[in-house]
Formats: C-alpha cells, structure tokens, sequence
C-alpha cells in the first residue's frame, strides 16, 4: 500500500484528543527558543501555530500535517552509526508517545528505534517506551483530563490579560480572547498551548510551576473541574516531582564491602527496595576513587536525561568529614554530595543520597542497669527465625524505649548517624539504618506516601532501637539519623510497582 495512504488512514484512526497529546508529547519545551517579544522567526512559533490554529478554527488540519511531517522525516531518515541526533530524540519520543496513546504506526520502523537505541547505549531494561516518555508532560495530561473545557477557557481569560506576557507574541492573537474549547480536542489544544507558552517563555519548567498554579488557582472551581476532582487536588498534583510511571528513577548502589560485615545483606536489600520502587539499579562493589570517577563520567551519557530521579546509596566506614573506600583511600562526604548533583543529565530532577557511615566516634549512651544486655545491635536474639521478608531485623519491642532521646532530635542527604557519632550495624545484616529504611520504604508502597514523611517515621523507629557497641566495655546507646532537604517539590513513592513480566516491551 502507498506509504501516503497509510499515513492518511492513520491519522483518520486517532481521535482528536489523541492527536492533541500526540503533539504535546512529540514538542518539548528544552528546545532553544529566544525570549518573548523576540521578532525572530523560530521554533517557539512553529510549535504553537498548529495548537493555535486548531483552536482558533476547530480544525485539526495543521497538527495533521505536523505528525504527516513528522512521519515522513523518519520514513527517509538513515540512522547514523555512532553518532546522537535530533532526530535519534525525536523518533524515540515519538514511538513512545504512539506506544502510551495506543496509536503506534503500523509501518513505524521498528528495526530503526532498536539501532537509534543501541546508539544510546541502552540495556534491555532501558529499552521500556515507559523510560522515554517526559513524566513532566505526563503530570501536564493530568492536570489537563481533570479540568472541564469551561477551566481551561478560564485559564486562557486569566492569561491574557498578562499584558507583559503575551507582548509580541503573534499566536496569541490567532486564538483570539474569547473562545469556545468545547468541540473534542479543543480543550486539550488550548490547555498544551498555555503550558508550551509559559515554558517557552520561561516562566514555568518541570520544577518551577507557580505561574501555572495561579492560572489554575483563578478557575471558577464549581465549573472547571471534571467530577471527583477539585481546584486544590489538581495544584497538589503539580507541587509532587515528576516520576510517574516506569521507571521511578536510576538508582546507584556504592557499598565497601571489605572490613564490614553484613555488607552483602545490605546491597541485597537496597537492589530489592529499589527495584520493588521501580527503579532501574546500578550496584558498584568495594568502590574506590577511580570507580567514582568513571561513575560520573557514565551518567553524563545522553540517555540517563529520559531518568526522572536520582538516587544514590553509599555505604562504607567514615569519621567527621570523609569516607573510607575499598583501597583504604578517604574521601571527602562533601566532595562526593556536590560533585554528583552537578551532573547535567539530572538537573531540575530530585536527587536522594543515603549516606550510611560513621561520622565520629561519640555515642548517645544510656545509664542503668535496666539496659544491661538489651541492644539489637549484636543480633541478641534469633534472628533467623524472625525476618521481615526472611531478610529484615527483628527488632521486638523489648529493645525499643521512648523514654531519653537525643538532643539533636525533632530538630536530602539522609545520613544514617549525626555528626561526631557512630552508626551502628548488626553483625549478620550489617547497617541497622539501611535495614529500617528498606523495611519502611517497602511498607509504605502504593500509600501514596512522601519520602520525607517516610523519613521522619525512620527517624522514630530508628531512635527507639538500643544498640551495643563492639568494645570490652558494651555500651548500650542509641543512634539518631536526619536528613538535609533542599527540594523545592515533594517526593512521593509510586502508587504502583512496576510488573516485572512487562520489562522489555521495546522492540528487538
């Protein structure tokens, strides 16, 4: 059959809000585009003509022709050996937005999106439609199916009379003040032309959404709103990271293994939370300097940008200031914290590091007898015939009290321990942090809750624990974790975990 009349049965399958999402998903806002006001011709007004004739006329001509194009650039396009383009990009987010809308081409060529992908570099596990599609649009779509076309219509009035915003800016006009975002698709084309808009403009990104927030915040809420869902639900929607679907985000594993042990359960556990959160994991054993180097040097690479998160563990003894790696050599914690958060591929994305080391040598001990003999800490009692997941501790409500507690208490980087002090381990399962972390973070999947709210909970359950040091003397103490957030959004676990059988949907 003519390649003309394939395209064009097609598109004549795709139901107008479809197209619409089509185009939003194949347009992104990183594109380089000049400022507002600019009288250059670019980019910024070629992405919003067809949006702005599709509502300005009720017609979907244009966004036809863009996704015709669209196509046709990829029927001609020979993949280059070795060597990442604009168009590698495209294609790629172009299959994965047809691939979650349902619409995938008949004659899309496959065989070209698995050698744009082995271009990439990407593993099997990599190679999900899942991991290419921008968890930022995805929070857009629904934000925008939870607003009825009369919100939408409210969010454009408010626009508008920004006066400073929409100066120059000659598809604003093609719309024109007043319009009706009833007919099917129309809402969709209006909603993704403010978003594309504001990004352009710079005034909103996938972290930075205010200006959308107040567009919201303006709707009349007894109008706007599609059934069940409220004016505060769909803000609230829009304060969260962007991490939705598969996968959550890349997680690396660093653990010095020699000298510590246990070490072995602690990578076990934190490779099984991290892939029971869905994310796609990386584990280095007994790192040292040039393993860390080599690290960075990786996720530098252009794939590692389709990530949404970042999350780093490293485990390992340490003192005040430095960490020691598996050839005896230190580094220092703050190096290693603000050297990683500089990497390009992550930026504008949460990054979470649990660091689990020993910052000193002080102790939080307890006087008494009563505390005599009591510590989790030394694996007191049978640990193997009471696990959590047949890996977890045991900890029994004989070896918790509420009764003293740290100065330092109720006052991101997680550490497992406060400046100056030990963290403690348990002889089999090795950080007793890292075990109540996995436990809690398991525990409070699908919950819908914040990574914030799970470690506060840690920090209760952790500082209820009574420990005993190694030494002839057996101290029984307790240890106080904290963390030091910087983020400007909430971080929430997934509501859902990702089915293992559904891994590798990419083509081969």
């Amino acid at each position: 059959m003519d390649e003309v009349i394939q395209v064009t049965q097609w598109l004549s399958s795709i139901t107008p809000r479809k197209k619409a999402k089509l185009f939003f998903f194949t347009t992104h806002a990183d594109a380089p585009s000049p400022m507002v006001g600019s009288n250059d011709v670019d980019t910024h007004e070629e992405t919003q003509l067809p949006l702005a004739t599709t509502v300005a006329l009720h017609n979907f001509k244009n966004i036809d022709e863009f996704l015709k194009k669209k196509v046709n650039t990829f029927s001609c396009y020979n993949v280059i050996e070795n060597e990442i383009t604009k168009t590698d990009y495209e294609y790629l987010r172009f299959y994965s937005a047809c691939k979650y809308l349902e619409v995938v081409p008949p004659f899309l060529d496959l065989e070209k999106i698995s050698a744009i992908q082995n271009k990439f570099e990407m593993t099997d596990e990599e190679r999900d439609y899942r991991l290419l599609l921008d968890s930022a649009d995805l929070v857009l779509e629904k934000v925008c199916d939870s607003l009825k076309p009369a919100g939408v219509s409210q969010m454009w009035t408010a626009l508008r009379k920004d006066r400073n915003l929409i100066r120059g800016v000659k598809t604003i006009d093609i719309i024109g003040f007043f319009v009706d975002p009833n007919p099917t698709g129309i809402k969709e084309c209006l909603f993704f032309f403010i978003v594309r808009f504001l990004q352009k403009a710079d005034k909103i990104n996938r972290v930075n959404t205010n200006r959308l927030e107040r567009l919201i915040a303006q709707c009349d809420e007894s109008s706007s709103c599609e059934e069940g869902k409220t004016i505060d639900f769909i803000i609230d929607s829009l304060r969260f990271y962007p991490t939705e679907l598969y996968p959550f985000g890349f997680c690396l594993i660093m653990c010095v293994i020699e000298g510590r042990d246990g070490a072995m359960q602690e990578i076990e556990k934190t490779m099984e939370i991290s892939r029971h959160l869905g994310m796609i994991t990386h584990t280095e054993k007994n790192p040292t300097k040039e393993t860390i180097e080599l690290v960075k040097k990786e996720l530098m690479k252009p794939k590692y940008q389709f990530y949404s998160s970042f999350t780093c563990w490293f485990m390992s003894h340490g003192d005040s200031n430095s960490m020691v790696l598996a050839d005896g050599e230190t580094i220092e914690r703050e190096w290693f914290l603000t050297s990683f958060p500089d990497i390009s591929t992550f930026q504008l994305k949460p990054k979470v590091f649990f660091m689990v080391s020993c910052r000193g040598a002080n102790k939080f001990s307890l006087k008494g007898d009563e505390f005599e003999g009591q510590s989790a800490t030394c694996d007191y009692y049978d640990i193997g015939s009471a696990l959590i997941s047949n890996r977890m501790l045991d900890i029994t409500d004989s070896v918790r009290d509420i009764s003293y507690v740290q100065p330092m208490m109720d006052t991101l980087v997680a550490y497992s321990t406060i400046l100056d002090h030990l963290s403690g381990r348990a002889n089999t399962h090795g950080s007793i942090y890292v075990d109540r972390a996995c436990v809690l973070m398991s525990e409070n999947i699908s919950r819908g809750r914040s990574l914030t709210e799970i470690l506060e909970h840690l920090s209760q359950d952790l500082h209820e624990i009574l420990q005993e040091t190694m030494d002839e003397d057996r101290i029984v103490y307790k240890q106080a974790c904290h963390y030091d957030s910087f983020f400007r959004k909430t971080l929430k676990l997934p509501y859902t975990r990702h089915p293992k059988e559904d891994v590798h949907s990419a083509p081969q």
